[in-house]
């Protein structure tokens, strides 16, 4: 329950609130949309393959779009209120966003994190005016937001929980409508498949719901890392699930079902070893000379194994996944050999299978 402290009728309170709401809608105005990027398969196939490369937001990444409807929907709720910090629970990228829209409208910012979460995201995070809280036991992120946000008079914007009813699923030039703008001229313009990676489950539950609300066929499959728990709890439908210990693919995975991860408007997930996802973004940038973060990498591999379906069973037809962030962010991680050989991650058979694939069009076996 909110505490409400402030006197909701109070002119200069609605004058901030106006002023605050008009900010962040200019946001999204001056924003141009995300481009769609194809990736090169072989033309014989008949599959088309596009990226969605939300790196291109002011704040580099998927998660800026998130934040934005975080903070209307806090905002439009009489959450957060002047001079009161915002507090959120992330692994990275959700807290950069977060810190620019707080700056943008005057509040403190807290990102309450693991403390193995990337350097370069803590600094744009600090960058963009936000504070860092560690914790060493990424399950304790959510009871200590709420415990900084009740210290302090402040809001926890709990993204896990809001990520899906914050963001207008119905269209407003959402990611999913967006997509579909985007395909219009294209040979395939109503997509056999979109592959979407599941942090919050917000993104994949916008989409779902898009989908079946526009009547479309195109059918969503969310790829999960390891030690993440939204694979088991969706395949045995057990909304208890849980994992022991964190993600290493940043941004996505959760070691608990969310409340905003939505298992009955998908279609399909795939389990996808750490490896895979860091042997995809290396194999993308070799492809099409661009860095990405390693959830791009996970829904990447994924994508093409149902590329690899469909050439197996001569189907044709285009396949959307996202480019979530840019590499840069990782380069002490996903483009670390050091790091990989720290992890116990041997990334050069799953190398192999890209190479034969994209050369081929058969997936070995195994």
């Amino acid at each position: 329950m909110e505490t409400i402290d402030v006197d909701r009728s109070d002119p200069a309170y609605r004058a901030w609130l106006k002023e605050a709401v008009r900010k962040v809608q200019a946001d999204a105005n001056r924003s141009a949309d995300t481009h769609l990027l194809r990736f090169p398969l072989p033309e014989a196939w008949g599959i088309d393959l596009y990226l969605k490369d939300e790196s291109t937001h002011p704040t580099g990444s998927l998660k800026h779009r998130l934040a934005r409807s975080l903070f209307l929907y806090g905002l439009c709720n009489g959450w957060i209120r002047p001079g009161k910090p915002v507090i959120e629970a992330s692994s990275g990228s959700t807290a950069v966003s977060e810190a620019y829209f707080a700056k943008l409208i005057g509040v403190p910012f807290i990102a309450v994190m693991p403390r193995t979460t990337s350097a370069e995201k803590c600094r744009l995070i600090e960058f963009h005016g936000g504070q860092c809280h560690f914790v060493d036991d990424s399950m304790k992120m959510y009871e200590e937001s709420a415990a900084l946000a009740a210290e302090s008079g402040g809001h926890y914007m709990d993204q896990f929980t809001y990520a899906e009813r914050a963001t207008d699923w119905r269209g407003n030039n959402n990611i999913a409508e967006s997509i579909y703008q985007q395909l219009k001229l294209e040979r395939y313009p109503e997509p056999t498949w979109i592959v979407a990676t599941a942090g919050t489950g917000g993104t994949s539950a916008t989409i779902a719901r898009y989908v079946h609300y526009m009547q479309h066929d195109t059918m969503i499959c969310v790829p999960d890392p390891e030690n993440s728990c939204f694979f088991d709890g969706w395949t045995k439908g057990d909304m208890l699930a849980s994992s022991d210990c964190g993600s290493r693919i940043e941004g996505i995975g959760r070691p608990r079902m969310e409340p905003s991860f939505i298992p009955g408007a998908i279609d399909r997930m795939m389990k996808v070893p750490d490896a895979a996802s860091v042997a995809a973004v290396r194999a993308l940038e070799k492809a099409i000379g661009r860095k990405a973060g390693g959830s791009t990498g996970t829904g990447l591999w994924s994508a093409l194994r149902i590329v690899a379906e469909m050439v197996a069973e001569g189907r044709t037809g285009s396949i959307v996944t996202l480019l979530c962030d840019p590499g840069d962010r990782y380069l002490d991680k996903y483009y670390s050999d050091t790091w990989l050989a720290e992890q116990g991650l041997d990334i050069a058979p799953y190398a192999r299978t890209l190479d034969t694939f994209l050369e081929t069009g058969v997936w070995p076996a195994g």
